[in-house]
């Protein structure tokens, strides 16, 4: 598959041929699905917590006797069916996370990577290179290429003043090469990448076939 590429401007830099084995696959939804439901299970803090009835400020002396009252016969009043007691079967501090094969994973990605080539929602810029950290000027050449909503991706390093000016720019993101990710990639609409980051999207997924033959 071959793509123009451009410059931030809108002008013409050439043309790229874009990797049939990355860019090129049919999309799978349920790999897509798997993926995105693993990054999102990850990211969750996992952090919530309620008291149960070891945990609460109360006495744990028995306040009725145990027979003999006319009533229910009852420990302390710790226990969940009185106020202020322990919360039953409550939520406590745990990891979301779930097992993906890291093969699974590194499809995954292709098939995102192919699913923007598909809609044709790929833009290859030679650089993103910038002398001053331009809020205004950075907008201006998004106009240009109608880049509203996109997902910016560099080499190996982020151009700083790129990187900083893009930041108050609603709807983009921008990532260094090796954050390159599923969810990140669906989420918006255009996929933006350099030269430098598609060749090294490239030669990462060769290393990888080659370590796994």
């Amino acid at each position: 598959m071959e793509l123009q590429v451009t410059t931030l401007d809108g002008k013409s830099a050439g043309k790229v041929e874009l990797a049939e084995d990355v860019f090129g696959l049919e999309v799978r939804q349920d790999i897509l699905h798997r993926m995105v439901r693993y990054q999102q299970l990850k990211a969750m803090a996992g952090t919530h917590d309620v008291k149960n009835r070891s945990e609460g400020a109360r006495t744990g002396k028995k306040f009725v006797k145990q027979k003999g009252s006319g009533g229910a016969r009852h420990g302390d009043r710790k226990a969940p069916q009185f106020r202020g007691g322990g919360r039953a079967f409550g939520p406590t501090p745990r990891s979301h996370a779930i097992d993906l094969p890291k093969k699974v994973r590194a499809l995954a990605l292709k098939h995102a990577l192919s699913a923007k080539a598909r809609g044709g929602e790929i833009v290859v810029v030679d650089s993103f290179a910038q002398k001053d950290a331009k809020t205004a000027a950075l907008r201006t050449a998004f106009g240009k290429l109608e880049l509203t909503n996109a997902l910016f991706i560099d080499g190996a390093e982020l151009d700083k003043n790129f990187a900083l000016a893009a930041r108050n720019i609603p709807h983009v993101d921008v990532l260094p090469v090796q954050g390159l990710n599923v969810v990140d990639i669906l989420r918006r609409e255009k996929l933006v990448l350099t030269k430098a980051a598609l060749e090294a999207i490239e030669a990462r997924f060769n290393k990888t076939e080659k370590v796994s033959a």
